[in-house]
């Protein structure tokens, strides 16, 4: 027990959470991708239900790791671009022991703000959320029972998933021995 206390306070270490991440984007580096950690920002919570029976929350969050929100204009109005960074979905335990799957959608940080702005712009945020889980997991989610719930901001335990981008100049050559300590790219 005192050494499962011992490892579960280490994780939770702000400053071991650091060093963690710099160890991962240093090897990363080596096989020539830049890593960036995308730490998502509470913003708001829809909650559904999957495949008409399994509860599921989507967390709207922001970084401003991911691109910035454009608009353009079109005839009868404007065609936005809203880049996002989606976490594969997890299952958490609720209250009473309930299982429910929570997927994190994560945004600008302006887009954010246009939301709490505009009715409009804050059901198109949601509607490109519903619409990125579906099509990237392979779900069906309960579009017309989607509803924000009002006062929760993040449902589970946030996780920091990676945005990859190769290098200029691609990654090193393997060594002549073939015995790379890192698995292959």
């Amino acid at each position: 027990r005192a050494l499962f206390a011992e490892y579960a306070a280490e994780l939770a270490d702000p400053e071991q959470r650091r060093l963690y991440e710099e160890e991962v984007a240093a090897l990363e580096r080596e096989r020539g991708v830049e890593v960036r950690f995308v730490h998502p920002a509470a913003g708001y919570v829809l909650r559904t239900s999957q495949a008409g029976s399994r509860r599921c929350y989507l967390n709207v969050c922001s970084n401003p790791h991911v691109g910035v929100p454009q608009a353009r204009a079109e005839p009868g109005g404007h065609r936005w671009a809203l880049p996002y960074s989606l976490a594969p979905g997890r299952e958490e335990l609720g209250r009473g022991g309930r299982r429910r799957l929570v997927y994190d959608v994560v945004f600008h940080p302006a887009a954010l703000r246009l939301a709490s702005r505009s009715a409009r712009f804050r059901r198109l945020l949601s509607d490109t959320a519903l619409e990125a889980v579906e099509r990237h997991c392979a779900v069906q989610l309960d579009r017309a029972n989607a509803t924000v719930l009002r006062g929760t901001k993040y449902k589970g335990v946030p996780q920091a998933p990676v945005i990859r981008t190769p290098l200029p100049g691609g990654a090193p050559p393997l060594p002549a021995d073939g015995d790379s300590p890192l698995p292959p790219f």
